[in-house]
């Protein structure tokens, strides 16, 4: 798996990251409100996508919304447009405090090849000290690169007209790894070093589960379905492919004399690289009016597909229940 670093945008595309705090108690009108507006959103030309990412923790509180245009122009007619300023007075009850924005121009889609989880800094770099922040951000590139679990890292000039913030975008493989970035103490001596070039800096973590088994396409235009959907989809997958493989390989394992610590391993690679290669592209296919986000956009259309999947669970049951009574 290769580490890239970008310094320059790499594409035509713009993304828009907003995150917010929730008031207490207003989470579900939150969420009625952000499913509008991204329906508005759809309609203005160049939309390609909409992601939005609860926080991890109550504690943290902070929700991230990321939009995707195909154009930085497109993006901003959207971000200037009345129909956005009117969600926008809508939702003023909703939210503690403005919510804030960073654009990111250009920029490389995320590796399709793994799962990964993105951090999103802004920073407010001081006036005559941009190349400083640059060459610092070099030297923060080479520390990455030596912590387990980094996938590559883009930096984001300010969009004039939008915003004067630097934006970098880094990702690593899991949450775990990402947090032990933003714990390190190498990251602690560089934020020291660094803070003679920004005067304020914020973070925001973007992620979802088992997204390599989750990708329509060349790019990120469909989108990403729902993490309960992923898992619900990902049982469909898995649960046959485990009995089928105890029924037969796991026999044969046992006739062999095979420890069960290294039968249990092989029938992992086999259970995995199946749902990879073979079952999760059929699974996408057949359940994408379902899974897409750009597709499942009616109510019915949710509780249909949920609805289907727990047929084939149960379907599944029945099978495996006859067939090993």
């Amino acid at each position: 798996m290769g580490v890239t670093a970008s310094r320059a945008p790499g594409g035509d595309g713009a993304t828009v990251v907003t995150s917010q705090k929730i008031r207490e108690g207003r989470v579900d009108a939150y969420k009625r409100w952000q499913e509008k507006t991204n329906h508005v959103a759809e309609r203005f030309d160049g939309f390609e996508g909409a992601e939005l990412y609860p926080p991890d923790s109550a504690e943290e509180n902070e929700w991230v919304v990321v939009f995707r245009f195909a154009h930085v122009e497109q993006l901003t007619a959207w971000l200037d447009s009345g129909a956005r300023r009117d969600l926008m007075d809508e939702a003023s009850l909703l939210f503690e405090g403005a919510p804030t924005q960073e654009v990111l121009a250009g920029g490389a889609p995320a590796p399709q090849e793994q799962e990964v989880v993105t951090a999103v800094i802004s920073h407010s770099v001081l006036p005559g000290k941009e190349r400083d922040f640059v060459r610092w951000q070099d030297k923060v590139l080479k520390a990455q690169e030596k912590h387990p679990g980094f996938r590559g890292t883009e930096l984001f000039e300010p969009v004039e007209g939008i915003q004067d913030k630097w934006v970098v975008a880094f990702r690593f493989d899991t949450r775990d790894h990402l947090d032990d970035w933003l714990a390190s103490a190498d990251r602690e001596r560089l934020l020291e070093e660094g803070n003679q070039y920004f005067s304020a800096y914020h973070v925001r973590k973007i992620g979802s589960a088992f997204s390599g088994w989750f990708r329509f396409g060349e790019g990120d235009e469909a989108g990403i379905p729902s993490n309960w959907k992923q898992a619900m989809s990902v049982v469909l997958a898995l649960y046959p492919t485990v009995m089928v493989l105890n029924l037969t390989v796991g026999k044969v394992f046992n006739d062999w004399g095979i420890p069960g610590y290294l039968s249990l391993f092989i029938s992992n690679v086999l259970s995995v690289s199946i749902l990879t290669w073979v079952l999760m592209p059929l699974v996408n296919s057949a359940l994408a009016f379902w899974l897409l986000p750009d597709r499942a956009r009616a109510a019915r259309t949710h509780v249909a597909g949920a609805l289907v999947v727990m047929l084939c669970w149960a379907v599944f049951l029945l099978i495996f229940g006859l067939t090993t009574a």
